[in-house]
């Protein structure tokens, strides 16, 4: 899996990391079992402090979206935990909708466009 940091965009760096991986595990691209890089590896490759891909990792790891080996560093997590949506998720999918219905869609057509999206991860 190939990672990629925009240094310029207004979304922090431990997120845009963070929102790569999930999105990669929910496409398949990265599956349970799957090794992540270790943190030092990943900073040393794109640039980015440690620290800033240590707080991605541990973000994840709250989430239950990858697990933690003493030796064998991170890994996607088997599904055997369960993870939360939270409320910020529901936030932002809010906004969202808000900006489709705005800008003149209909119910029907938002939920089109979701099921697209949805069935391009499938």
């Amino acid at each position: 899996m190939y990672i990629t940091f925009d240094f310029q965009s207004d979304v922090p760096l431990y997120l845009q990391l963070r929102n790569q991986v999930v999105i990669a595990i929910s496409k398949g691209v990265l599956k349970p079992g799957d090794h992540l890089p270790t943190v030092r590896a990943l900073s040393d490759e794109s640039g980015v402090n440690a620290m800033t891909i240590s707080k991605a990792y541990q973000l994840m790891k709250q989430e239950g979206y990858i697990s933690t080996e003493r030796r064998g560093g991170a890994v996607v997590s088997a599904g055997d935990k369960e993870i939360k949506v939270s409320k910020d998720t529901v936030n932002r999918l809010d906004l969202c909708i808000s900006e489709l219905r705005l800008s003149g869609m209909g119910e029907e057509q938002i939920v089109d466009l979701c099921r697209r999206l949805y069935r391009e991860e499938e």
